[in-house]
């Protein structure tokens, strides 16, 4: 007996060692499926900064860049091999279509965000609670566009759930304020934590940014109708070229032959460099900022 207690208790420690290992590796893969699956509910919220698109939105932009493309080589070299070459560059064309579908989004985000801050001033100053303020923007912003649901209801959508969950209002402001990377949003949200926790006036805050941000909005788009015109007329004055060459080249292909061959390739090549640098340049040109 004596011998026997002896041996279970030499056994004992080497057990109570496994037992705790492998409770430490059962603790530490819970830890992980929870942080697993807590960037993944973060990553489940829109990412403002970033457009992604679809697999079709991609191939269908390829598809008409690369038939543009193949068009123009054709047009400017009439060599089946010269515009096939240049069809590549229809790869291209996704990016600039994202960095297109980018801006949309993000101004009609900042729009939809000046009518929210009338809404919720409107909200305050006739005495309603801040998550009431919340819910009430939602419902405003539905009434000027029923059939919608932009952006800015989701998000605000959001951050009335995180209100009644218990999250401070304040955290929820700074997480979309983080994923919106926009000055105007991450100003409103500092300006809103800092009156939470310092007891600032809050309805005359929000009053005085949301008429700040939409007097920056406005002039925004005073510019932007200024400047409509200005680039309407260059992509004119771009096309006049081509249709140019179309034209000639449907009336008068014998006087165009010289430009397909020899000396005349090689200014064909230098109009089309310089058509493309005019492009960019007016590019640059009309991208004005505030």
């Amino acid at each position: 007996m004596r011998i026997g207690a002896s041996l279970s208790e030499q056994k004992d420690p080497r057990s109570r060692t496994q037992e705790i290992a492998a409770g430490e590796r059962r603790l530490s893969q819970r830890n992980r499926q929870g942080n697993k699956e807590k960037s993944d509910g973060k990553r489940l919220l829109p990412d403002y900064s970033v457009y992604a698109l679809s697999g079709f939105q991609r191939w269908m932009c390829i598809g008409c860049g690369a038939a543009l493309f193949f068009g123009i080589g054709y047009l400017f070299y009439h060599q089946w091999i010269i515009a096939f070459v240049l069809s590549f560059a229809g790869m291209l064309i996704p990016r600039f279509w994202r960095k297109h579908m980018l801006q949309r989004r993000r101004m009609a985000l900042n729009l939809h965000f000046k009518q929210a801050l009338y809404s919720l001033s409107s909200s305050l100053s006739a005495g309603r609670s801040v998550e009431n303020g919340f819910r009430e923007a939602i419902q405003d912003l539905r009434m000027l566009d029923p059939d919608a649901e932009n952006d800015l209801i989701t998000e605000l959508s959001i951050i009335c759930a995180r209100m009644e969950y218990g999250e401070p209002i304040e955290d929820a402001l700074n997480d979309f304020s983080r994923r919106a990377d926009m000055e105007d949003i991450t100003n409103f949200a500092d300006v809103f934590s800092t009156c939470k926790r310092t007891g600032g006036d809050l309805v005359e805050v929000i009053r005085r940014t949301s008429s700040i941000i939409g007097e920056k909005l406005d002039i925004q788009q005073e510019i932007a109708v200024l400047v409509a015109q200005k680039k309407f007329e260059s992509k004119a004055l771009l096309a006049a070229p081509i249709l140019m060459l179309v034209f000639m080249n449907l009336t008068s292909a014998d006087y165009m032959k010289p430009m397909f061959s020899g000396m005349g390739m090689v200014i064909s090549t230098f109009a089309l460099l310089g058509l493309t640098g005019c492009l960019v340049w007016i590019i640059k040109i009309m991208n004005i900022k505030i």
